[in-house]
């Protein structure tokens, strides 16, 4: 997988994404642990835009509340 990765138009790296993150939660990330961060990173992003770019049907409708 690549980290760039393009999601609604715009260029996202997956890496500084990762890396800004930990900064920004204040969470210490290993170097030795950063790759497998970055790869699943990139891995949960592949798996949203499955989600995000599937196409729906005119006449489904988005429900304001999820209720099981």
């Amino acid at each position: 997988m690549n980290a760039d990765v393009v999601w609604d138009g715009l260029m996202t790296n997956i890496e500084e994404y990762v890396d800004r993150t930990a900064e920004l939660i204040n969470l210490p990330l290993d170097p030795e642990h950063r790759p497998g961060v970055v790869v699943n990173f990139e891995r949960i992003a592949a798996i949203a835009r499955l989600v995000t770019e599937f196409p729906l049907p005119p006449e489904v409708e988005v429900a304001p509340v999820f209720e099981p």
